[in-house]
C-alpha cells in the first residue's frame, strides 16, 4: 500500500504550496529553451522539474525545499515566464469552473417553434437571450448590432433574435414594444424587456446594452482575456 501511494504522489499534481513549488518547476523546464543553456544550468532545471516517474531518489528529489541556487536561478529570470505560468493557472481555474455548451454569433430564429425549441431545450445552465425585433423599427438594427459584439465576448450566453413576424404572435408585438428583449435560463422567464429603448439613450453601444442586462445579474462573468491582451495590460 505505502509503494501504491509513493506511485500515487509522484503523478497527481498536488495543491497547496508544494504543488504549486513542484508545478512550477516543471512549468519552468518547459518553457526554457534547452538547446541555449549552459549544460549546468540545463541540469539543474531538470531536477527542478522531474517531470518523468521519479525513482525514489528523484522523487525526495521533488518534495524537497526549494534550495538557494534555485531561487536564485528563478530570479535571474526575466519576468515573462512568470506571466505565462500565472495565465495558465488562471485559465486551468476558469476551465474548471466554466460548465455548458459554448455558442458563436447571434442565432436566428425563422419561427416561433424555433423560438419554444431554443427556450425549452437550451442546456439548464446557459442564459439565453432573445431579441425580437422588425425592420424598420427605431433601435432594432442598433440593437442587432449590440448583440453581435456581446455575443463574442459572452460565448456560453445564447444570444438570438427573430423578427416579430416570424415569430407567428406579430400582434402581440406590435411595433409600439420593439425592441423586445426576453432572457431566460433553464425554460424560466427571467427578464421581460418591452420597448427596451425606454431603457437606453437616444444613441446607444454594445457597453450600454451589457450594463443594463449586468443591472439585472442577467450575464455571467466575462470571458478572461486572452494573453495577447493581458501582455498589453503588463505594459507600463
Amino acid at each position: 500500500m505505502t509503494d501504491r501511494m509513493s506511485d500515487l504522489d509522484a503523478n497527481v499534481t498536488h495543491t497547496g504550496p508544494k504543488g504549486v513549488i513542484n508545478d512550477w518547476r516543471r512549468f519552468k523546464l518547459e518553457s526554457m529553451d534547452q538547446d541555449n543553456l549552459p549544460p549546468a544550468k540545463r541540469e539543474l532545471l531538470r531536477q527542478m522539474s522531474s517531470p518523468h516517474k521519479a525513482s525514489d531518489d528523484t522523487r525526495s528529489n521533488v518534495n524537497r525545499k526549494m534550495s538557494v541556487q534555485e531561487y536564485e536561478l528563478l530570479k535571474e529570470e526575466d519576468e515573462g515566464c512568470l506571466k505565462k505560468y500565472r495565465r495558465r493557472c488562471m485559465q486551468e481555474m476558469h476551465d474548471k469552473l466554466s460548465f455548458g455548451p459554448r455558442f458563436e454569433g447571434v442565432h436566428d430564429l425563422d419561427s416561433g417553434e424555433a423560438f419554444l425549441e431554443v427556450i425549452e431545450k437550451e442546456h439548464h445552465t446557459t442564459v439565453v437571450v432573445v431579441h425580437i425585433y422588425k425592420v424598420g423599427v427605431k433601435g432594432c438594427e442598433e440593437l442587432n448590432n449590440c448583440l453581435d459584439c456581446l455575443a463574442t465576448e459572452y460565448p456560453t450566453v445564447k444570444f438570438c433574435r427573430i423578427d416579430a413576424v416570424s415569430s407567428g404572435a406579430a400582434e402581440r408585438f406590435s411595433d409600439e414594444v420593439l425592441p423586445t428583449l426576453l432572457v431566460y435560463k433553464a425554460g424560466e422567464l427571467l427578464g421581460n424587456f418591452l420597448a427596451c429603448m425606454q431603457h437606453l439613450s437616444e444613441e446607444f453601444f454594445a457597453t450600454d446594452v451589457e450594463a443594463f442586462l449586468n443591472s439585472y445579474g442577467l450575464l455571467p462573468e466575462k470571458e478572461m482575456p486572452g494573453a495577447e491582451d493581458e501582455e498589453e495590460n503588463d505594459v507600463e
